[in-house]
């Protein structure tokens, strides 16, 4: 397990003085992030092996948002890994060690010169030992897309959604979907499920949905009709 502290900064709060659902993924991807740098497996290594690992899914569920001020502990562990495929799960505890928010994420690692998966050297592999799943309700892989769903203004990719890998960062998906949906939510579980890279100057075409359950489903669409994400929101 890997873990870092962390206190809730003004920047991060929504409306209601609570943390962003999409701040939450930030504080996650962040976790995943500093480990990989600390272990000397970070984005240096991976660009001198022409690799990249490349997100495939979120899941998020969130047991309550901290407040300003709060101070956390933001900790990951992977689970396991087949093949080409990773798998990893993340949690926020409060000063308590209470959890406020967990999750569960699947990513694939991508030969940057050949634009293939490949399967992870074993160097790579030692240096992130496996531990046990986390205890969670684990979602299905694939996003249920409800029939009726209703197009929205096209967004163009600006440079300030891109990283450092010059597409689209996982979490700007999720921020662009919420701005979609045109209203506020208090979101229990986020899921997202990433299909297609996108980069600057690209077009996205959103189109809301909702399922007979009541959760929100938001498809980024590109030009040519290719879902690049689907986004999951259930309040």
């Amino acid at each position: 397990m890997y873990s870092y502290e962390s206190r809730i900064r003004y920047s991060e709060l929504d409306e209601t003085g609570h943390l962003k659902i999409e701040a939450l993924l930030d504080y996650f991807q962040d976790c995943s992030t500093f480990q990989s740098e600390d272990i000397g497996a970070g984005t240096e290594y991976l660009k001198d092996k022409h690799m990249v690992w490349v997100l495939s899914s979120w899941q998020i569920v969130a047991e309550r948002y901290p407040k300003l001020g709060e101070y956390v502990t933001l900790a990951t562990a992977p689970y396991d890994f087949k093949g080409f495929i990773g798998y990893r799960n993340f949690w926020m505890l409060d000063k308590e060690g209470s959890r406020i928010a967990c999750a569960n994420t699947i990513w694939s690692l991508i030969d940057t010169e050949k634009g293939k998966p490949v399967r992870p050297p074993q160097e790579l592999l030692d240096k992130y030992p496996i531990e046990p799943k986390l205890d969670m309700e684990y979602a299905p892989k694939r996003i249920a897309i409800p029939e009726n769903l209703s197009r929205g203004e096209e967004i163009t990719i600006r440079s300030n959604h891109l990283d450092t890998n010059h597409h689209v960062n996982n979490g700007q998906y999720v921020r662009i979907a919420l701005d979609c949906l045109g209203k506020k939510c208090h979101v229990k579980q986020l899921r997202a499920e990433y299909k297609k890279q996108s980069f600057l100057g690209d077009v996205l075409v959103p189109y809301v949905g909702q399922t007979e359950d009541g959760r929100y489903v938001i498809v980024l669409k590109d030009k040519e009709d290719a879902a690049s994400c689907i986004v999951e929101i259930q309040e």
